[in-house]
């Protein structure tokens, strides 16, 4: 029997990933919760008890005032101890929360660790036993959870069947060529909507190059002309056909390499809600090294001089990779279409990688060093 008493931040991970490895798991859970972090601390006792460890929540009054802290930290000791092994982990909190849980620690010879995010290690502050790299890697589910979200329509896994994995390869393979008519498909894609029908105009009726994408698709049964209208095989066909196929791609190739990374757990287009019930979308999602990787996948044509398309998007997949993830959380923009030399900038400052155009047939090779740490 053994118990972890834990202080409670914005970054859930350095909570739960300890206590959800197969050599640290306790039994229970005591969370050291600031006014600011109640609801932070909600999310985390929720994750911790769907895995089985009882939990509790002490509140504290002030998390500025040291003396207070210690005695709340006595308090926890009087219920547990004879009764319990006791583990701090010092990794969360504010620095004066965790000096205070240390020193009480120090005077109670419990052991405390601190997680080092970097290396996915735990490291014992006393040195009586070696550091160990963390051994569970949590699921998709819970390490949302941990963070306050919710997924709203359960884990897409999709499979393409062979047909369209074959136009996915011709359309991966020739993108130099092809990515003015992808932008002249996504608009019609988008007219279309529900209707699954698209009137052609007389200019795009003449356009060579939209004709030769079409045909690709038609002959693959995605869509037919009949006359001058477009008309859409299903619903999937349409999404397919309006950049769908690069989220495909994506994930299969996130399948080709799970094993090299030791992925985890992996999804597509994920639907996730925070406890407001706002809805956000993550097009591919995994989970590799304790961290939570999200790629956004773009077709539309992000590289107009007037256009801040690639600017918005750079700064939305930012904030909802530290939104929903937190600090560890790393973004990736897969794109059809190069950004312009200042988009590739603000990606850098953001610390988003970006895979374009050409890039995307070695993406195999550009995960790898993504996930590994390097460029």
């Amino acid at each position: 029997m053994s118990v972890h008493i834990m202080l409670v931040s914005d970054q859930a991970a350095a909570n739960l990933l300890p206590a959800l490895d197969a050599v640290l798991k306790p039994t229970h859970a005591v969370l050291l919760v600031s006014k600011r972090m109640v609801q932070r601390a909600n999310h985390i006792a929720t994750v911790l008890t769907e895995n089985g460890i009882k939990t509790q929540q002490v509140q504290l009054e002030d998390e500025h005032d040291m003396v207070a802290l210690e005695h709340a930290v006595l308090e926890v000791a009087a219920r547990v101890d004879g009764e319990k092994d006791i583990v701090v982990n010092l990794t969360g909190g504010t620095k004066l929360m965790a000096l205070a849980v240390q020193s009480v620690a120090q005077a109670a010879h419990w052991p405390a660790f601190y997680l080092d995010i970097d290396t996915d290690s735990v490291v014992w502050l006393d040195k009586t036993k070696p550091s160990h790299k963390l051994t569970q890697q949590l699921r998709l589910r819970h390490y949302l959870g941990g963070y306050g979200f919710a997924l709203k329509d359960g884990i897409e896994r999709p499979q393409p069947n062979a047909s369209w994995q074959v136009l996915m390869t011709d359309l991966i393979q020739n993108v130099g060529s092809l990515e003015e008519p992808i932008g002249q498909l996504n608009y019609l894609c988008q007219v279309a909507d529900k209707s699954l029908r698209v009137k052609l105009t007389r200019q795009q009726n003449d356009s060579l190059s939209l004709d030769a994408l079409l045909r690709k698709f038609e002959e693959k049964k995605l869509l037919k002309r009949q006359g001058e209208e477009l008309i859409f095989a299903s619903e999937d066909a349409r999404r397919f056909a309006s950049g769908g196929w690069i989220e495909h791609h994506v994930y299969q190739t996130v399948c080709g390499v799970t094993g090299d990374l030791l992925i985890r757990d992996k999804a597509a287009n994920l639907q996730v809600t925070d406890s407001s019930g706002q809805p956000n979308e993550m097009d591919v999602a995994f989970m590799a090294r304790n961290r939570l990787f999200v790629i956004e996948c773009k077709t539309a044509k992000m590289n107009n001089p007037d256009d801040t398309k690639a600017n918005d998007t750079l700064y939305k997949l930012s904030e909802n990779c530290r939104r929903i993830g937190g600090a560890g959380t790393r973004g990736m923009l897969a794109t059809y279409r190069p950004l312009r030399e200042s988009e590739q900038r603000l990606a850098k400052a953001l610390q988003i990688e970006v895979v374009s155009s050409r890039e995307l047939a070695r993406l195999d090779e550009r995960l790898k060093q993504w996930v590994r740490g390097g460029r």
